[in-house]
């Protein structure tokens, strides 16, 4: 390789790792709303406390998601430097829209959305790896709605369970626990939301000939991003923690917890099974959930119905983007 395209492709890690510090970033209210919303710690200890354990998830999980990125998705056959280039962009772009304007969408769907558009661009639909790509298309509609019933049963539980204890002391209880729950989800987070970049690196890698032998993710690799991951939630994206700890429903210390425990089990799952779920679908169909579970109109369903249309529109807008910026890439790699 020459020295040219070293750099180039230097260059094009730096984004993919610009893109996780982002992904961190636009996602760190998942982690830390409902902690800020029932006053269990301030934002700033918050966003400390989920930076932490998004930082360690890789000692508790494989890297499924990471290959499915990388190879489950989009032909790695097909891609290069351009490809790369048009995918991270067309992700970075849509997530900066999203967070200007406070909507949770997915940035896992985004860079999904970003490598399809991409390769579509380069060499149509022979580029994809169509059960993959159903897989985590449906993943779209599964996990919010597995993370609003898990929520919603949890929530009807907890009410039962403790329908003649006194609220106060029950409340206070389950801000404790809170640290619990919030430390799992967190983790999940870190674990599923940090391997997509992973993925986008080692394939670049693969692409360039820096791997050898079969696809693999390099331990360089996993630290890189499990940090750009850490420090991203570290500076949190504040628009966004108001609408999810405040703007859908109101949120008690039991619901904090119901949510927060139902979307931790959801992405261990969807991580487990390698699937590139969204932590933002996820987390808000649990908070959805346990607003269900009070009484329907308890949830302000015009903000959800926002929400929900930035979900449709994720893939084939930043897809679209990003077709744009493979035709400029390819001028330049």
């Amino acid at each position: 390789m020459t020295e040219q395209a070293f750099l180039i492709m230097a260059i094009l890690v730096v984004v993919a790792l610009l893109f996780d510090f982002m992904n961190g970033f636009h996602d760190a209210a998942n982690s830390i709303a409902l902690m800020v919303s029932t006053r269990l710690l301030t934002p700033q200890a918050a966003v400390i406390w989920a930076a932490f354990f998004n930082f360690i998830a890789f000692l508790f999980f494989g890297l499924h998601v990471a290959l499915t990125v990388g190879s489950g998705i989009v032909s790695p056959a097909i891609i290069d430097n351009a490809v790369i280039f048009g995918a991270l962009c067309g992700a970075i772009t849509w997530n900066v829209v999203t967070w200007w304007f406070g909507i949770p969408s997915s940035s896992s769907h985004a860079l999904v959305g970003g490598l399809v558009g991409s390769a579509l661009a380069k060499a149509g639909w022979s580029s994809i790896v169509v059960q993959g790509l159903v897989k985590t298309s449906a993943a779209i509609i599964l996990s919010p709605l597995f993370g609003l019933l898990l929520a919603l049963m949890l929530s009807i539980a907890l009410l039962w369970i403790f329908q003649k204890a006194s609220p106060y002391p029950v409340e206070r209880t389950f801000n404790k626990l809170q640290f619990v729950s919030s430390s799992l989800y967190s983790l999940g987070h870190g674990g599923n939301d940090a391997q997509k970049t992973m993925g986008i690196i080692a394939v670049l890698l693969y692409s360039n000939g820096y791997l050898q032998g079969d696809f693999h993710v390099p331990f360089w690799v996993v630290m890189s991003c499990q940090c750009a991951m850490g420090l991203g939630t570290l500076f949190g994206g504040w628009r966004i923690v108001r609408t999810m700890g405040l703007g859908i429903t109101r949120i008690r210390p039991t619901g904090g917890f119901s949510a927060q425990t139902s979307g931790a089990v959801a992405l261990f799952l969807a991580t487990w099974l390698g699937i590139p779920v969204s932590t933002t679908h996820t987390i808000t169909g649990a908070i959805v959930g346990v607003g269900l579970s009070r009484r329907v109109s308890a949830v302000r369903w015009g903000l959800a119905s926002r929400i929900v249309w930035a979900w449709v529109l994720t893939i084939p807008i930043s897809g679209l983007i990003a077709a744009l910026f493979w035709y400029l890439g390819k001028q330049f790699f």
